[in-house]
């Protein structure tokens, strides 16, 4: 008798294989017992956007970073492409290096979602993003999710998706296989969206049955009138800490500045930073708000061609980068890198704050303290 599995296209397969070792035990102990705790899976805020380059191996590499929306994405991909002519001036190959000036320039100027150049294989590749919910609210971050960086330098440790294949074939453990299932079997959207986001996601579906898990991120959820929302909805942070340093920011410089906080305000925020940064906790309450750091779970939809891409109806307001700037000097508003910014009162007072921030931040590290430490 022979295996079906043969026959099976790989971006339908769902493998599932032993996890070696005793972390991944660990983490899929964590997994299923999560399942349990947080029952009900929710689409959240808005999805990432990557470039990636097809393997010959098979699968495409991820970039390392993300952009909450597509021409994001394409920018940082035809940034790629000048580099790798910067590699082929080096090496002496001029014709590469041609090649690879052309195709940023076509990224600067048209709309490109899949693109090649000299044999490679480049997309702008689409991640849906989900959390887990149960009784207490949103899932926090587990025990065994990688947590390295003190408060305060969570930006130096790298992320996750630095060198990640998308490749349908690669094994799970079992909890994460029938996350997997669960996810690609999710078409959702917001109450009240329009209809065309809806129809893109039954689209979605269709075409790309398949899909592929990136590692877990993390965001800030609050509590407001009685239900959780995302902080920042576009936001997503690599480790637990990049989401506590990302709320410890907004505490000591984003809310005094957009609330308009008095002296007395602020004191109380900067005092709830400060319990952040030493002790590292996931929940947080201040001033009769509430915050928690949650996990984000992240799904790349696959088809018969690979990885999906922008969808229509996915938010992506700029053009490409020449667009805006030929609309910018038809309005006047273009000015040359030379020509002195003037800051208005408001920048002005951010620009303050942030600087500020900046000089505890330094004292703090100077006395060898988390930033946290008085």
């Amino acid at each position: 008798m022979s295996g079906y599995e043969d026959k099976v296209p790989a971006f339908l397969t769902f493998r599932v294989t032993p996890q070696e070792g005793p972390i991944a035990a660990f983490a899929e102990q964590e997994a299923w017992q999560a399942r349990k705790r947080y029952p009900e899976i929710l689409g959240v805020g808005s999805p990432e956007f990557f470039h990636a380059r097809e393997c010959e191996t098979g699968g495409w590499e991820l970039s390392e970073y993300s952009s909450d929306t597509p021409q994001g994405a394409r920018d940082a991909l035809g940034s790629r492409f000048r580099g790798r002519a910067q590699d082929a001036s080096g090496a002496g190959r001029d014709k590469a290096r041609r090649k690879w000036l052309a195709a940023a320039a076509r990224m600067d100027r048209e709309v490109v979602d899949d693109v090649r150049v000299l044999g490679e294989r480049f997309r702008i590749v689409r991640a849906s993003r989900f959390i887990r919910m149960g009784a207490s609210g949103p899932e926090p971050p587990r025990p065994s999710d990688p947590d390295p960086g003190e408060a305060g330098e969570s930006h130096r440790v790298p992320s996750r998706t630095k060198g990640f294949v998308i490749d349908p074939y690669t094994g799970t453990g079992l909890a994460d296989g029938i996350l997997k299932l669960d996810l690609v079997r999710f078409v959702g959207s917001a109450p009240g969206a329009p209809r065309e986001v809806t129809d893109d996601a039954w689209r979605a579906a269709e075409r790309y049955p398949g899909g592929v898990l990136l590692p877990a991120v993390f965001m800030v959820s609050e509590r407001e009138d009685g239900k959780w929302r995302a902080h920042d909805p576009g936001a997503a942070y690599t480790t637990p800490q990049s989401a506590r340093d990302s709320l410890a920011d907004w505490l000591r410089v984003m809310a005094p500045f957009t609330l308009k906080l008095d002296e007395a305000a602020r004191a109380v925020y900067a005092e709830a930073a400060d319990r952040l940064d030493d002790k590292r906790r996931n929940a947080l309450s201040v001033a009769e708000r509430r915050f928690r750091v949650t996990r984000v779970e992240r799904l790349v939809r696959i088809g018969p061609d690979g990885p999906e891409g922008p969808r229509p109806s996915d938010y992506d307001p700029e053009p490409p980068v020449d667009i805006q700037v030929r609309r910018l000097k038809e309005q006047g508003l273009w000015k040359e890198e030379d020509e002195p910014i003037e800051l208005n009162e408001q920048a002005q007072e951010l620009s303050r704050l942030w600087e500020q921030e900046m000089v505890r931040a330094a004292a703090a590290k100077e006395r060898g303290h988390r930033p946290g430490d008085g």
